[in-house]
């Protein structure tokens, strides 16, 4: 039977405002006109077709009620009051259309409106009462079943209110998330787009290195040709590596890889790559040397691969040192090279006081910068601590409750 009137109340909810007025009045005209049918005491005149007729027109009004809801109570008042005067036919046990009319204006006008139809409604009741039967008992009734009429017209005011309420911060919450997972994606699209470059842009940087040098090492040196060509190798190698296992997270099958990033334990075989491509690399680490977590240790990485792979391609360094020192807070990475600094041409095609494009802030010293900004960390580049090579530095914090501090 709960399922037979659910669905019955679904079913309405479906059928749309017109057609749900449009069977409201069907069911009221239905209502008054079981008076008319039920047969009449001798003593009282028959009804005739006049009266029904009006009793019809009083309540046809309720299909226009949304749209003009104090229009139509005035016209079912008085064609009511028209009714009680002129009309031969039975009484109605209560003004059905009248309360519903007035159950609409207390729904959905304003409260001056309220207040103006309530007024005009007392002294409605007041007369009819006095026309009619002229007793107390009528007069309180009356006012009773109106009153119950206004009271659940402004809860169900209330109920509306309430229901668009939570609809619209149901709505905000479904935007808010999916601007949040938007912004995710974005994020997400460019940590990708930071790593790919970083790998590639090494990679390919000592693999240009190595090829270069592997004629001359043929004619001069053929135990170092075989030696670089074999860098070449791993270096490819070791990116295929590092790539799969980062595109791998997009794969939705469960057979992709899920390989860690390399972090601070893989820093030995980076820095043995670029020795291979020519310039002598030390590597220090001081302080309070201990296990850092993994995202931060995979930033390390990437930070000192981008600025190995800068020495590389533009530095034309013949050393660098590479230096961690662990704080009790944070990191300090620094590399430095002994190359062209910030001052220097960038090559014989260069302006004077030129310097490449990467070593003035292109992309991969803008992702070392995101990339210290993301552990609450700062990022520095410029000459190194004589004024010559180029330095990069950057400090990370270590402690999770300390970023954005």
């Amino acid at each position: 039977m709960k399922r037979a009137w659910g669905e019955l109340g679904a079913w309405i909810r479906r059928a749309g405002p017109r057609r749900q007025d449009l069977g409201l009045t069907l069911l009221v005209q239905l209502a008054v006109t079981m008076p008319f049918v039920v047969p009449r005491s001798a003593e009282l005149p028959p009804a005739d077709w006049a009266s029904y007729a009006m009793t019809t027109l009083g309540v046809l009004p309720l299909v226009w009620r949304r749209r003009a809801p104090v229009t139509v109570l005035v016209a079912i008042l008085a064609v009511g009051g028209v009714y009680n005067l002129a009309g031969n036919g039975p009484g109605q046990p209560l003004p059905y259309a009248g309360l519903i009319a007035f159950y609409t204006v207390a729904l959905q006008c304003t409260a001056r409106v309220r207040l103006t139809v309530g007024g005009l409604t007392v002294l409605t009741v007041v007369l009819s009462v006095y026309w009619n039967t002229g007793t107390a008992r009528e007069l309180l009734f009356t006012f009773f079943v109106s009153g119950a009429a206004y009271a659940l017209g402004r809860l169900q005011h209330t109920r509306q209110a309430y229901t668009a309420a939570l609809l619209d911060r149901a709505a905000q919450l479904e935007r808010a998330n999916r601007i949040e997972a938007e912004q995710a994606a974005a994020r997400e699209r460019a940590r990708i787009a930071r790593e790919m470059h970083d790998i590639l842009s090494h990679a390919v940087s000592i693999m240009i290195v190595q090829a270069e040098a592997g004629p001359v090492a043929v004619r001069r040196a053929p135990e170092r040709a075989e030696a670089a060509f074999e860098a070449i190798a791993e270096t490819g190698r070791d990116a295929m590596a590092q790539l799969r296992t980062m595109l791998g997270v997009l794969r939705t099958d469960e057979a992709a890889p899920r390989s860690p990033q390399p972090g601070i334990g893989e820093l030995a075989g980076l820095l043995e790559r670029v020795r291979g491509s020519g310039p002598e690399v030390l590597y220090e680490r001081t302080g309070s040397v201990r296990a850092l977590p993994a995202a931060l240790e995979a930033t390390v990485h990437r930070v000192v691969q981008e600025a190995l792979t800068n020495v590389v391609k533009h530095a034309g360094a013949s050393a660098v040192a590479v230096r961690l020192e662990y704080g009790e807070r944070d990191l300090t990475v620094t590399v430095t090279d002994d190359g062209r600094g910030p001052g220097a041409a960038a090559g014989a095609d260069a302006g004077a006081g030129s310097l490449p494009r990467a070593r003035q802030g292109g992309h991969g010293l803008i992702g070392i910068r995101e990339r210290a900004a993301a552990h609450g960390g700062t990022a520095r580049t410029g000459p190194g601590p004589d004024g010559t090579g180029f330095e990069v530095r950057v400090v990370l914090v270590t402690s999770g409750a300390e970023v954005g501090k």
